[in-house]
């Protein structure tokens, strides 16, 4: 695992996910048979753990998508450069 995301990015991910941790808990403390509170607290969880780690999963799904994409364009347009593009007589 490699860091995809920067230091700012990453502090205010840490933030943002102890804001989360830390409203869920409360809200957990006064209604324990919610789930949305529960839920609301691994995301916070999951954002500190991004944070500290400086590795997002979604980012580093997102830049292999990209990366993919550009190696299919090239090889496509070296694919259609090899072959002679014939106007269509439409009469």
């Amino acid at each position: 695992m490699r860091p995809n995301i920067g230091i700012v990015n990453a502090l205010i991910r840490i933030t943002c996910g102890l804001t989360m941790l830390s409203w869920a808990t409360s809200k957990l403390v006064k209604r324990p048979w919610s789930d949305r509170y529960l839920i609301v607290a691994m995301l916070g969880g999951m954002k500190v753990g991004e944070g500290i780690t400086r590795f997002c999963p979604l980012t580093a799904l997102f830049q292999q998508y990209k990366q993919n994409a550009a190696q299919s364009s090239t090889q496509h347009q070296l694919e259609n450069k090899s072959e002679p593009v014939l106007p269509i007589n439409p009469t």
